[in-house]
């Protein structure tokens, strides 16, 4: 049988490696104590996809939008009050299309005190798109946002954690202070791009850190996520600890129209409860972690 060609085990080093070596993971940006002596971060992120998750297909289900409405109709509201209860600062990553549906919901984050960052501009996949399409949606999503909450983002995070071989450019290109999409680590650290230094700090995400896996249905397709509230709290505070043991950063993803869901929502309650028990814990935004991060740079 004749092997078919082009197939990656039949690359030489030199196609593989640079592949390999286009984004990576650098030095650690981890510092010795977090801000005023510290011994943990927490950086809580709500992605507001609203609609965008069914328009980004090309669809016009009335009943998927409606599931995306339920994040700015209710999800956000409750989070915001969870959030104001407890006087803990968080990031939302808003695609520009959601701005421009609910301009108010985000001056609202804004007035609370909260950062809003790039997620695209209709929840587009990076990797399907021609590089410089991909370079004008995020830039015209970071006018956008600033065109509307009056202040411009200095953070992304790609939809789906969707990061092609352009995104890194594009985002220095714009002098971003972070990037919030992948996941070589459990604490922040230094992107290289062909091996350089580029001064983007790293907020690395996770999937066991996403309320998305656990809980969003497909009703057409085979994903029926069954994990319980209670399961999911296990998860998410297993890790908290693990942060706090370690002194690092204990980093979550979220959804307005998944967590924002009354059974859901008591997790991300019980959760900073049980946060909050423990001395020495520096709730921030994301961008501030980026610049503590940055600013206690060894």
């Amino acid at each position: 049988m004749t092997t078919p060609p082009d197939e990656p085990w039949t690359w030489p080093e030199a196609r593989w490696r640079p592949i390999v070596e286009k984004v990576r993971a650098g030095r650690s940006l981890k510092p010795a104590t977090w801000q005023d002596g510290a011994r943990c971060a927490v950086a809580l992120s709500f992605d507001s996809d609203h609609e965008t998750l069914t328009l980004r297909a090309g669809e016009a289900s009335p009943g998927r939008l409606s599931q995306g409405e339920y994040g700015a109709r209710a999800g956000v509201p409750r989070i915001l009050r969870l959030l104001d209860r407890y006087a803990v600062p968080a990031t939302f990553f808003v695609p520009a299309v959601t701005a421009m549906l609910y301009p108010d919901e985000q001056r609202a984050v804004v007035g609370a005190g909260h950062e809003i960052g790039i997620h695209s501009w209709i929840h587009e996949r990076n990797a399907e798109l021609p590089p410089e399409d991909e370079r004008d949606l995020q830039m015209r999503a970071a006018d956008k946002l600033e065109e509307i909450v009056g202040s411009r983002p200095v953070g992304i995070r790609t939809p789906s954690w969707d990061f092609s071989a352009h995104t890194l450019a594009i985002t220095r290109e714009m002098g971003l202070a972070y990037d919030s999409s992948l996941m070589a680590d459990d604490d922040p650290y230094e992107l290289l791009e062909d091996n350089e230094p580029t001064g983007v700090v790293e907020l690395p995400v996770e999937w066991i850190r996403d309320d998305y896996p656990y809980w969003a249905m497909d009703r057409f397709g085979g994903l029926r996520p069954h994990t319980s509230p209670s399961g999911v709290l296990e998860v998410f505070r297993r890790e908290f600890d693990g942060a706090y043991a370690e002194g690092g950063l204990s980093l979550l993803t979220m959804h307005p129209h998944i967590i924002g869901h009354r059974s859901r929502i008591q997790v991300l309650d019980e959760l900073i409860r049980h946060i909050r028990s423990h001395a020495g814990v520096w709730f921030a935004t994301h961008a501030d972690v980026a610049r503590y991060c940055w600013a206690e740079r060894a």
